[in-house]
C-alpha cells in the first residue's frame, strides 16, 4: 500500500468514526458547528495515520483502534484552537481558513477546545467497547500526554520562553512535551488496541515516537521560513515574529535540515526489528520530513 493509499485508509476510517460519533446534541448545535468546523478542516491526519499503522504491527485494526485515532485527533483540534487564541499564538489563519475564533468567536473557541478535549475521553470510555482493562490504558495513555506531564506543559514553555534565548537541550525539551507527546501516544495506542505487550516492542516504537516527533517540530521550523502563506496554509514567519525559539534560530537553516535528516534515520533504524511489516510507518516518516506544510 502506497503511503497515499494508506493516508486516504486511515483519513477515511477515522472521519468516519469522529462523524458518526459527535453526533448531533440540540441545545449544543452553535457549539458542535465550532467543533466539528476545526475536526473537518482539512488536517493531514498524521497522528491517526501513526496510530492505524502501529496498530498494523500486532493485527487488524479494531473499533479501539478507530476509538484512540478519533481520540487522538480530537485533542489534536483542541490544542490547535487554544494554540491560536489571542492569549497564545495569535493567528487568523489555520490550514488556509479563518481559525476558530476568527470564523465564529473567541468565547465559542475556547468552549469547543474544551468540548473536543472531553469528547476525546468520551471516546475511548465508551461502554460499547466492552474492554475496560485496555479501554483504561489509553486512557491513561492520553492523559499522560495531553495533560500536565505532556502537550500542556509544552505550551505552557513554549510561552514562557518567547523573547528569550534558550539551548538546544532546553528547546529539544520544549517540543517532546508540546508536539512529541502526542504523536508518542498515537502510536502506543494503535499498538495497544490491537494487543501488543512486548516491552522490547514498546521501546522499539518509543524510539521512534521520539525521533519522528522531533523531526516534525524541526521540520515545521524549517517550513515556517522557506515555504509561503498559500503553501503553509498559516501566515509564514508566524513563529519568528513572535520572537519563539526555534531550530533554525539555534543551528541555522542548515543545521536544522541536517537534524531533521539525522532523526529521520535514528527513527528508521529504531522500528527496523519489525521488517516489511513496518513500511506504512517508514513512509510517514520520509512524509514528515519531505513536507512543506
Amino acid at each position: 500500500m502506497t503511503l497515499d493509499d494508506f493516508s486516504q485508509y486511515a483519513r477515511l476510517r477515522v472521519d468516519d468514526y469522529l462523524t458518526h460519533s459527535l453526533g448531533q446534541y440540540e441545545p449544543a448545535t452553535h457549539l458542535q458547528s465550532a467543533m466539528a468546523y476545526s475536526l473537518f478542516n482539512g488536517g493531514k491526519r498524521v497522528r491517526p495515520m501513526l496510530t492505524y499503522a502501529a496498530a498494523s504491527l500486532f493485527g487488524e485494526a479494531n473499533n479501539l483502534t478507530d476509538a484512540s485515532a478519533a481520540a487522538i485527533e480530537s485533542i489534536h483540534a483542541y490544542s490547535l484552537i487554544h494554540d491560536d487564541l489571542p492569549a497564545m499564538d495569535d493567528d487568523d489563519l489555520r490550514r488556509g481558513k479563518p481559525t476558530c475564533h476568527i470564523q465564529f468567536d473567541e468565547a465559542t473557541a475556547i468552549l469547543a477546545g474544551d468540548a473536543l478535549q472531553t469528547f476525546a475521553f468520551e471516546l475511548l470510555s465508551d461502554s460499547k467497547h466492552q474492554n475496560t482493562k485496555v479501554q483504561l490504558q489509553l486512557i491513561q495513555e492520553l492523559v499522560h500526554a495531553s495533560g500536565r506531564h505532556g502537550m500542556v506543559t509544552g505550551q505552557m514553555i513554549d510561552l514562557a520562553n518567547v523573547g528569550n534565548n534558550i539551548n538546544i537541550d532546553e528547546l529539544e525539551q520544549m517540543h517532546q512535551h508540546k508536539t512529541g507527546a502526542l504523536i508518542r501516544a498515537s502510536i502506543r495506542m494503535g499498538a495497544i488496541s490491537t494487543g501488543a505487550k512486548s516491552e522490547a516492542d514498546f521501546a522499539a516504537l518509543d524510539a521512534y515516537a521520539v525521533a519522528i516527533g522531533l523531526a516534525f517540530q524541526v521540520q515545521d521550523d524549517i517550513i515556517d521560513i522557506t515555504s509561503d502563506t498559500t503553501t503553509l496554509g498559516k501566515t509564514q514567519f508566524s513563529d519568528e515574529e513572535a520572537n519563539k525559539p526555534t531550530y533554525p534560530k539555534l543551528l541555522g537553516l542548515a543545521g536544522a535540515q541536517a537534524l531533521a535528516q539525522s532523526l529521520h534515520s535514528q527513527a528508521i533504524t529504531a522500528i527496523s526489528p519489525f521488517g516489511d511489516a513496518a513500511q506504512p510507518l517508514v513512509e510517514l516518516a520520509n512524509y514528515i520530513i519531505g513536507r512543506n506544510h
